[in-house]
């Protein structure tokens, strides 16, 4: 089992249609897969059309009695579940509290479900808190998209240096670039400077309409746009990613 968190410390960088499309990809390659929506907009759950069966349910998935097994869902898709979000006000805040004693809690969680599935896929909130810290832990890469911005290297360092405050193994950090317009010659710099570091996949999702037609369509891109140049750039960075997993 590996489990991949795609994370960012802000929103709005396309971690959620990027966590949508590695899954159901991991999926299409035959992978018995789980998806695990945590972030409280509950964006990946709509992508895929899935409420909770309980939306008081969040938790039963932190306490010490936890039970993923009655929260896992089904999608459409051959071998992809999910457990999508609690869209309750209070779930990120009731996760966060339930787990600031205990690091490993959701590593802990995941463990016995290792033999079921191939990947699990964790769509994180963003911001660096109690959750965070258990998720990475529990991840054996926090795969990272970042828009290759001058801000975006401000986020990208602090990323690093909470790792190396929390002794969260820096190994486990993964980046690839989003909505990257390589017309611009600031993003191209940036690109160019930041593909020095090892951690950058090779491959990038450009800025594309056919991402932001997911919401319309509420399906991962192959679904809808196969053919695109999105979904062809998809693939390859899930091919390059799964070539440095297995």
């Amino acid at each position: 089992m590996i489990t991949i968190a795609l994370y960012n410390l802000k929103g709005g960088v396309g971690k959620t249609a990027s966590c949508v499309n590695f899954a159901y990809l991991a999926a299409k390659d035959n992978f018995q897969t789980l998806l695990w929506d945590i972030d409280p907009q509950g964006a990946t759950s709509f992508y895929y059309n899935i409420k909770p069966k309980d939306t008081t349910a969040i938790k039963n998935l932190v306490g010490k009695d936890a039970d993923l097994d009655n929260a896992i869902m089904t999608t459409e898709y051959e071998k992809l579940d999910i457990i999508p979000a609690d869209h309750s006000g209070k779930a990120l805040d009731v996760m966060m509290e339930e787990l600031k004693t205990a690091k490993k809690r959701l590593k802990t969680l995941l463990n016995p479900y290792s033999k079921e599935y191939e990947f699990i896929f964790i769509d994180c909130p963003p911001g660096l808190s109690s959750l965070s810290e258990n998720i990475f832990n529990a991840a054996d890469i926090v795969l990272m998209p970042v828009i290759p911005t001058t801000l975006s290297l401000r986020t990208y360092e602090m990323v690093k240096q909470y790792f190396k405050e929390k002794n969260i193994d820096i190994h486990k950090l993964a980046c690839f670039f989003t909505m990257a317009d390589i017309r611009r010659n600031m993003h191209n710099e940036v690109m160019e400077e930041l593909y020095k570091d090892k951690r950058f996949f090779q491959n990038y999702i450009p800025y594309l309409s056919d991402v932001e037609k997911m919401g319309i369509h509420k399906a991962p891109i192959e679904e809808f746009a196969r053919s695109s140049y999105a979904a062809a750039c998809y693939r390859e960075l899930w091919e390059e990613i799964k070539e440095g997993l297995l």
